[in-house]
């Protein structure tokens, strides 16, 4: 696509996951959305990630392209090529990335020396994104997370040779802290700690320094970035991001409708067409033992207090009570998976529960599902409501960052409009979790409405195309 279109400009994209290579979250999903959808409008971005012991072996098929010595305690090197078609450079530092377990956390959880093992995948990108990496140059530096948010301070520290940087917030609530005696383990100059800069809160944050010396920061998604200006949402960020808020904006996620549409799953649907839905419901339901006289609604969602699942036993009962059902995939905190577990022993028949993550697992329950609730306390974008729209599971939501952005509640006025897409609640409490369940079982008893619902959640534009635009628009804004 690249070869079609002319090159407006070259991005280096620095993140600790990616999309097929490694992922723990939405971000990996984002990473590895964003070069493809870059591409068909002329912007040339290669992702920068570190060599966790699972990709090493992916390291054969590249060539090196960068080496240093001394590199927070010892050699690394760059290595950079083409994977499963995506332009990426590889970290090799054997003694910051070559453990066991996770891309934060070994069997015995967060590896101690993250601060370090960050701020070296920092440190690399600012400088191959400065001096040019085998004969191409970025014009700008795009930051993930607090994983690489060291990254803008280390490029203003040593000069940016006319690159610019934009840091994203994918979320706030994790923040890359590091006690106030690693700066110099982490080389940043001690002349920078105090509180316009590097210090906060007596120690360091990696994500703070990215958002103070980046040119721009966007979060994902505008509403989201509305709410970081206030404290209930900032989490001690909202005075970095008040003083910056002329440079902060918000660009919606998108998903991969190539890969999460109803047309490509093994009994296919369409929005002319809604059948093959009912047939996967009709499935799913006989495999599970399930009896749902009302709506199938669907949880796909780590068990955590964020995620609002502490609301669901309150709540729950009552939308059984009024025929609905309830099938769950996720995995947590014990405390919130031994919660749903007992849901489905009290109501055979009514709730599946599986704990884990199985991705094909959740295609099927956007496939068969009648709605997908998602009651999330804070939610930077969400993608599950977007899945949700794409398969015509209607999104029930709470009314917080990417969620607002993307579901119209179906008030009065929306419904008789014929605009509403799904049921959006607040205050984030079993209370208007509860109404709003119920306000779920009356839409789907009346079918006409419920029915249109379906419709417009399928008519919604839910891929990169309108985010690509918008960082394509960034970018150029940035260089001019």
């Amino acid at each position: 696509m690249q070869n079609s279109v002319e090159i407006r400009g070259r991005v280096l994209s620095v993140a600790s996951e990616c999309v097929p290579l490694i992922k723990t979250g939405g971000l990996a999903d984002v990473v590895g959305a964003l070069p493809g959808a870059l591409a068909k409008v002329g912007w040339d971005m290669r992702v920068l990630l570190p060599a966790y012991r699972s990709l090493r072996p992916r390291l054969e098929e590249l060539d090196e392209v960068w080496f240093e010595q001394n590199l927070f305690g010892g050699d690394a090197r760059v290595m950079a090529g083409e994977i499963d078609g995506l332009q990426v450079m590889l970290l090799d530092a054997p003694h910051l990335y070559d453990r066991e377990g996770g891309p934060y956390a070994g069997p015995g959880g967060d590896w101690f020396d993250n601060a370090r093992r960050f701020a070296a995948l920092s440190w690399v990108a600012a400088r191959m994104a400065r001096d040019g990496i085998d004969g191409w140059k970025a014009d700008i530096l795009h930051c993930h997370d607090w994983q690489s948010g060291f990254a803008p301070a280390y490029l203003s520290y040593g000069g940016t040779g006319g690159v610019a940087s934009v840091m994203t917030v994918h979320n706030i609530a994790f923040q890359g802290w590091a006690p106030a005696q690693a700066l110099a383990d982490l080389r940043l100059p001690y002349d920078q700690f105090y509180p316009g800069a590097l210090e906060y809160y007596g120690g360091l944050s990696s994500l703070k320094a990215g958002l103070v010396y980046a040119d721009r920061i966007t979060t994902v998604s505008p509403n989201y970035a509305a709410e970081l200006m206030r404290p209930e949402f900032g989490m001690g960020m909202e005075g970095v991001l008040a003083q910056r808020a002329g440079v902060v904006s918000g660009i919606l996620n998108g998903v991969d409708t190539a890969v999460w549409s109803p047309e490509v799953e093994p009994v296919p649907y369409t929005l002319k067409s809604l059948k093959g839905k009912a047939t996967n419901r009709a499935a799913f339901c006989a495999e599970m033992g399930l009896d749902v006289p009302g709506p199938l609604a669907v949880l796909v969602s780590r068990l955590t207090d964020q995620k609002g699942i502490d609301l669901l036993e309150a709540c729950i009962p009552d939308f059984i009570a009024g025929g609905g059902g309830l099938a769950i995939l996720g995995s947590g905190e014990a405390t919130l998976e031994a919660a749903v577990r007992r849901l489905e022993a009290r109501f055979p028949g009514r709730v599946s529960v599986r704990i884990g993550y199985d991705e094909a697992y959740s295609h099927r329950l956007f496939a068969a599902g009648d709605a997908v609730l998602v009651p999330s306390r804070f939610e930077p974008c969400g993608l599950t409501q977007m899945y949700g729209l794409a398969y015509g599971t209607v999104p029930l939501v709470s009314l917080v960052g990417g969620l607002a952005d993307t579901v119209i509640h179906a008030s009065p006025a929306a419904v008789t409009a014929g605009v509403a897409t799904g049921v959006v609640f607040h205050p984030v409490d079993a209370t208007g979790f509860g109404q709003a369940l119920r306000q779920l079982v009356q839409l789907y008893g009346n079918k006409p409405v419920w029915a249109q619902l379906q419709k417009n959640a399928m008519k919604q534009p839910v891929g990169w195309e309108a985010s690509a635009s918008a960082y394509a628009t960034l970018y150029e804004g940035m260089l001019a």
